[in-house]
């Protein structure tokens, strides 16, 4: 089955997100003033941090910190429209139901790069430095590439709750995990150890990796088969998470 994806569609869901102030604040806007705000302006920021300085560390963070907010937030509005009734709207035009799941997809990809683009060029004007350029591409391609998974979580939260409060829960919530799993700041002891368990951690620790070789600003190290336990058990958890969703969806038609 060939899935075509509207390029009309794909422009409308481009400028619909461009023209909401949540996407703008939270997606694109947010990543950029914590970067600013806990790398660029602090004395620290020059600092040797693994094969660069603290600058790129932070960047790197936030960086992935907007790339799950784009993914969650614009697939969560995906899923709350699709369950209130857009399929029999789909059904009228030559588009199908993977075609506008695809192009959804596609539209949350476009603004997860954008966001991670506006972080590093911030990071790059502002003096955010690694020993060799492949460690920029590295951390890029990790954080685009893993931050598909921040896509299953939108999905469902997008299944539980209407577009309006799916959206601003999708990026609300990253934001609380953010806190709590050492991206906005480092953490040490039994904060450090509850960190460890949360949906970002993995995510943003193995992001960091080309940087840091796993090792944290607290002078901690991380293993690596810990991180990508993470990442596995939350895109398990997840996973779940979707198929309940879709399970409840379908019981109340």
């Amino acid at each position: 089955m060939t899935i075509s994806i509207s390029p009309t569609m794909l422009r409308i869901e481009s400028m619909r997100q461009i023209r909401n102030p949540y996407t703008l604040a939270f997606t694109l806007g947010m990543p950029v003033a914590m970067y600013l705000l806990f790398g660029a302006s602090m004395g620290y920021g020059d600092i040797s941090a693994g094969h660069g300085n603290v600058k790129f560390y932070v960047m790197v963070s936030m960086a992935a910190y907007g790339t799950a907010v784009a993914m969650s937030s614009i697939t969560s509005l995906a899923a709350s429209e699709a369950k209130q009734g857009w399929g029999r709207q789909l059904a009228m035009t030559p588009l199908s139901t993977a075609g506008y799941a695809a192009t959804k997809l596609v539209t949350a990809v476009i603004f997860a790069a954008l966001a991670m683009l506006a972080v590093f060029a911030a990071g790059l004007a502002t003096g955010a430095e690694t020993t060799d350029v492949w460690r920029w591409w590295a951390c890029a391609g990790i954080i685009l590439g893993l931050g598909l998974i921040f896509g299953l979580y939108g999905l469902g939260v997008g299944l539980f709750f209407n577009s309006d409060t799916a959206a601003a829960l999708a990026s609300i919530s990253m934001t609380f995990f953010a806190f709590f799993g050492n991206v906005f700041m480092p953490l040490d002891g039994v904060m450090l150890d509850i960190a460890r368990f949360t949906p970002l951690y993995g995510f943003v620790a193995l992001s960091r990796w080309p940087l840091t070789d796993g090792t944290l600003t607290t002078g901690q190290t991380d293993s690596l088969w810990m991180v990508l336990l993470n990442i596995v058990v939350w895109l398990v958890l997840f996973a779940i998470l979707v198929a309940v969703g879709v399970k409840r969806s379908r019981s109340r038609r």
